[in-house]
């Protein structure tokens, strides 16, 4: 099983979580390329990081949205938002180059990642560009989302990904920031969930029901005042146990 985070999310003298602890748990790292967060010493800063712990790096694009840290929809034109994400790919590409590390994969974030999951037209945008740059990128996706199945007929290579620290509706989709449970916290109850989950595939949704989700890899959101705490407590749950984590994609 991989265990990815999202790092890189500092802006200038604005500190976003702590990069360098998680690099020493995660197996994977979505990278912000400087639209909804990050800039450009920061994110090499966590790319030399990467290359060092031998973390698997992966472009962590969405919206134009510093100011709303990239939560908000945006009715972006798809020809325009194809040619945004092309950028953040290139972007971090060239900072990883002179990491001595390689962008392996690409997961979008936040209000992008949610509006895609639907699939549609901004879904079609987001795999043209991953096309158009190259191909044999893989894609995070939110397991068992329409666009898993929109991607994957485009030709792309998708795996299927798990929240830790989400809450689920019963249709499979993320809770809506902001309604209770949403956001979980607890790291002993989300590592006894995320167990469940690498040895049955199930996570339980808000109203207690089973989803049964096909997943390779399993987030924990970086931002968070826990989040290293949950993701050092996954791991060592899953260490304890004999579940191995390793990265989905090359690093």
């Amino acid at each position: 099983m991989d265990l990815n985070s999202d790092m890189g999310e500092s802006f200038g003298a604005w500190k976003m979580g702590d990069d360098a602890a998680m690099l020493q748990i995660v197996t994977s790292a979505n990278i912000a390329c400087g639209f909804h967060a990050g800039d450009p010493f920061g994110m090499l800063k966590v790319l030399y990081g990467a290359a060092v712990c031998g973390v698997s790096v992966g472009a962590h694009v969405g919206y134009r949205d510093l100011a709303g840290f990239g939560r908000r929809a945006i009715a972006v034109a798809p020809d325009e938002l194809t040619a945004e994400v092309i950028y953040q790919l290139g972007a971090l590409d060239g900072l990883a180059r002179a990491a001595r590390t390689r962008v392996s994969y690409v997961k979008p974030h936040g209000a992008l990642y949610n509006t895609i999951a639907e699939g549609g037209a901004q879904a079609d945008a987001v795999i043209a560009a991953i096309r158009a740059y190259d191909p044999e990128l893989p894609v995070l996706a939110l397991a068992g989302a329409p666009f898993v199945a929109q991607a994957r007929d485009a030709g792309l290579v998708v795996v299927g990904e798990a929240f830790a620290d989400r809450g689920y509706l019963p249709d499979g989709r993320l809770m809506p920031r902001g309604r209770s449970g949403s956001v979980l916290h607890d790291a002993d109850d989300i590592a006894a969930r995320m167990l469940r989950f690498a040895r049955d595939g199930v996570i339980l949704d808000c109203d207690g029901g089973e989803l049964r989700l096909d997943a390779a890899s399993i987030c924990v959101h970086g931002d968070g005042p826990g989040a290293v705490a949950i993701a050092r407590r996954i791991s060592d749950v899953f260490k304890a146990e004999g579940i191995a984590l390793s990265p989905f994609a090359g690093g």
